[in-house]
């Protein structure tokens, strides 16, 4: 039997797990893509004899990939206008996820709350973080994947979960506990109802916008129901006078989202995060380039 084969099937066989730990590191679905097709290259030209546990040196060639990407990207992120969000992946259930991700990418880690605090990290205790928090590898595996000692991944870790642990005050709401309150958000956001929006929203709710310099949103964070449901309506209503809109609800980042289309064309993914019984966080991502892939 050729060795090909066996190549592919293994790649194959960790491709979701792959995917989801580069897109943990990158928080864009572009870039994991760009890494999940190097690590594939980097694995077919590998000496597969000497290889005894193909996971954990496919999560170690994507990790060092991704990691690589990750530098640059945090020099381009500094002169980044307005806030950087993550790139929206569409998280509905295992046959819409790409490649069957939904088995993988869930629970609180894929939220964009927490890829945000992961975002505040150093790339190598992120990757740290993700390996050992999010996909549970052993250290050692951990240690050969960044290059460091296991000592040194063991401190890295601790740290990255002491940064996480105060930056995290309580836990994202899960799809299922967030449906009623954000049914009624899309409710009023789609009826114009300004004070049924501000019966959702908690008092400290805060409105990121990620347009890039390329369309506008707000540059800064937007604070208090008042202003951010009057912002949200606002964005709604601009759009209808641009065209025909579409507002349909979905899951991205695990948390539920409005997709606004403006004549059949992708607009905008604005994500919703539920803590206790109130909206905290409207994530509102527009920037075009974040939008191509996107899985309506």
């Amino acid at each position: 039997m050729s060795e090909q084969p066996n190549t592919e099937d293994e790649f194959t066989e960790h491709r979701a797990l792959l995917f989801s730990i580069a897109y943990e590191i990158l928080g864009s679905v572009a870039d994991a893509e760009d890494v999940l097709q190097d690590t594939y290259l980097r694995w077919r030209s590998a000496s597969h004899a000497s290889v005894a546990n193909p996971r954990a040196y496919l999560a170690k060639i994507v990790t060092r990939q991704a990691l690589g990407v990750l530098r640059s990207a945090v020099r381009r992120r500094e002169q980044y206008v307005g806030p950087w969000l993550p790139e929206p992946l569409v998280t509905d259930a295992v046959g819409d996820a790409p490649d069957g991700l939904g088995h993988v990418l869930t629970g609180e880690a894929v939220t964009t709350a927490m890829l945000l605090v992961l975002d505040t990290l150093t790339p190598t205790q992120r990757a740290v973080f993700v390996l050992r928090e999010v996909f549970a590898f052993d250290y050692p595996e951990i240690a050969a994947a960044v290059g460091k000692s296991e000592a040194a991944v063991r401190q890295l870790n601790q740290r990255a979960r002491n940064s996480v642990r105060a930056k995290r005050h309580t836990a994202v709401a899960t799809p299922a506990q967030a449906r009623p309150i954000a049914e009624r958000f899309l409710t009023a956001a789609a009826t114009g109802d300004v004070q049924g929006l501000m019966d959702v929203l908690a008092p400290d709710v805060v409105f990121l916008g990620d347009g890039g310099g390329v369309v506008t949103t707000a540059l800064r964070p937007v604070v208090g129901p008042d202003k951010v449901a009057r912002l949200l309506l606002g964005l709604l209503a601009k759009g209808a006078r641009m065209g025909e809109l579409d507002i349909r609800l979905g899951t991205y980042n695990g948390m539920h989202s409005v997709a606004v289309l403006i004549d059949g064309v992708l607009d905008q993914v604005s994500s919703i995060e539920v803590r206790g019984s109130a909206v905290t966080a409207v994530y509102c991502v527009r920037n075009p380039e974040k939008l191509t892939a996107v899985k309506i």
